[in-house]
C-alpha cells in the first residue's frame, strides 16, 4: 500500500470534522470501484475495504471454483486447477477470495486514483461548509480580520475558513486592522468555480435585528416582535417594534434604562441614529411615528395613491427632513407611503417670502436642490439658519452660502 500512501487523504477526512465516515467510506470505496470497471469492465465480485485508522485498504476478489474446462465468465468463476495453485485444499463449489495487489493497476492508474480521491475530499469539504453556512444565513458570527483590501476584507471563521466582507457591506465608517475580531451577519452563500464563497454583511436589516435580539431578552424571547427595519447605515435606522404582552412597553424595552440597551448597538454600529418606535397598522399614526424626531401639525392622506401630504411647522421641517433627506426617506421605506413635507404658517403673520425655486436664475440648481433636502424650501426660511448651521447641515461650501444668502438678503430688502 505504500505506493498509494492514502493516509494523507484520510487525514483530510479527518480535518473536516463535519465528514462522517460512512461518507468517507463510500467515497474511497467508489474510486476503487471505478478504478476496477476501468481493469476488469466489472466490479460486480470484488469487495472494497477501508481501514481509516491506517490509511490502507484491502481489495478481495470473490470468484466460484468450477471444474477445469466450464468456465463461462472468467470474472465470476475459475477453473479448479488454477484455484489449487493458490491453496491445495480448495474444491469445486467453493468460493475462492483473492487479494488484489494494487501494483498490478500500474503507476498511472493508482496516481489518477490518489488524484481523483483528493478531488472528492476537496468538494466534500466545500459542500459541508457550503451547507453550513448556508444554514446560518441571517446569524451574527465573530470572525477575524486576516487582510483588508481596498474592495473588501478576508476574515477567517474559528475553524479556519475564509469570508468575505465587501465594501459595500461595510457601515460608511468601518475601519478595521488585520487580527481584529468583528461581527457581522451572514448574508449569502455564492458560488463562484464550485467554491463556496461566505459573504458577510454590516449594512442588513438583519444585522441590526440580530444586535437587538442579543440586547433585549423580550426579543430573544418572543415577547417583542421587530415588525420592520429600515436603514442608512452609520446615518440612520427606524425601527418599527410590537409588543404581544400588554405589561411591556416595546420600545422602552429596546431602548433600555437611561439608553443601556440601545447604546452598545449605537457603539457597533458606528454612532448610528436608531429611532424605536411602536408599531401600529393606523397609517396616519404610523407616519407621524416614523417622522421622528420631528412633531407633525397636520396630514392629508390618499391611501390608494399611497401618497401623503404632511405639514409641519416651519421649525420642525429640517427635523422631518433630516440631514441629506435621510429621515424622510427611511421614514417613506419604512410606511411604504411617498410623503411630501409642507411648512404649516397657520396662525403666523403672513410675511412676504419667495420659494426658492424663482431664484434659479441667481442659483445653481443643485444649491437650491441642497437647500430644500434639508427643508430650506423658501428665501426666508434659508436666512433664518446661521451660515454655520447652514454649513453644518449642507455638503455647501461657506463662500457659496455666503453667495446665495447675499442673493437672497438684496431681494427682500427691495421689497
Amino acid at each position: 500500500m505504500s505506493s498509494i500512501n492514502l493516509i494523507d487523504a484520510f487525514q483530510d477526512f479527518k480535518e473536516a470534522e463535519n465528514i462522517d465516515r460512512p461518507t468517507m467510506m463510500k467515497v474511497v470505496e467508489d474510486v476503487f470501484k471505478t478504478l476496477l470497471r476501468k481493469k476488469y469492465t466489472s466490479d460486480d465480485n470484488f469487495d472494497v475495504i477501508v481501514n481509516a485508522e491506517k490509511g490502507d485498504l484491502e481489495i478481495i476478489r470473490r470468484r466460484m471454483i468450477v471444474e477445469d474446462g466450464q468456465v463461462e465468465d472468467p470474472l465470476a468463476q475459475v477453473a479448479y486447477s488454477d484455484a489449487v495453485k493458490i491453496e491445495p485444499d480448495f474444491e469445486v463449489g467453493e468460493e475462492l477470495y483473492e487479494e488484489i495487489d494494487l501494483l498490478d493497476f500500474g503507476r498511472r492508474a493508482i496516481l489518477a486514483a490518489k488524484q481523483t480521491l483528493a478531488s472528492r475530499i476537496s468538494d466534500l469539504k466545500k459542500n459541508v461548509l457550503a451547507k453550513k453556512y448556508s444554514d446560518r444565513i441571517g446569524d451574527i458570527i465573530s470572525a477575524e480580520v486576516y487582510q483588508v483590501w481596498k474592495k473588501e476584507i478576508l476574515l477567517l471563521d474559528e475553524e479556519g475558513n475564509e469570508l468575505i466582507l465587501p465594501k459595500s457591506e461595510q457601515i460608511p465608517q468601518d475601519y478595521f486592522k488585520k487580527g481584529e475580531n468583528i461581527r457581522a451577519v451572514v448574508a449569502r452563500v455564492d458560488m463562484k468555480n464550485n467554491n463556496p464563497v461566505i459573504i458577510l454583511s454590516r449594512t442588513s436589516p438583519e444585522f441590526l435585528a440580530k444586535l437587538l435580539e442579543i440586547e433585549v431578552p423580550e426579543i430573544f424571547d418572543g415577547l417583542i416582535v421587530i415588525k420592520k427595519i429600515v436603514r442608512d447605515p452609520g446615518e440612520r435606522a427606524k425601527v418599527a417594534v410590537e409588543s404581544y404582552d400588554d405589561r411591556i412597553d416595546p420600545v422602552g424595552a429596546c431602548v433600555g434604562m437611561k439608553g443601556s440597551r440601545i447604546h452598545g448597538i449605537v457603539r457597533e454600529l458606528k454612532n448610528e441614529n436608531i429611532d424605536v418606535i411602536n408599531w401600529t397598522s393606523n397609517i396616519q399614526l404610523l407616519i407621524q411615528r416614523s417622522l421622528t424626531p420631528a412633531k407633525i401639525t397636520s396630514m392629508e392622506l390618499d391611501n390608494e395613491a399611497k401618497h401623503a401630504n404632511v405639514y409641519l411647522k416651519p421649525d420642525q421641517v429640517s427635523l422631518a427632513i433630516g440631514r441629506r433627506g435621510v429621515n424622510i426617506k427611511l421614514a417613506c421605506e419604512l410606511t411604504g407611503y411617498e410623503l411630501d413635507v409642507y411648512r404649516d404658517n397657520e396662525g403666523e403673520e403672513a410675511e412676504f417670502d419667495v420659494d426658492i425655486e424663482e431664484f434659479s436664475d441667481e442659483i445653481e440648481t443643485w444649491v437650491i436642490d441642497e437647500l430644500k433636502r434639508v427643508g430650506c424650501d423658501t428665501g426666508r426660511s434659508v436666512l433664518a439658519l446661521t451660515p454655520e448651521e447652514l454649513e453644518r447641515r449642507t455638503d455647501l461650501e461657506k463662500e457659496t452660502i455666503d453667495e446665495v444668502r447675499k442673493i437672497l438678503r438684496e431681494e427682500f430688502e427691495k421689497e
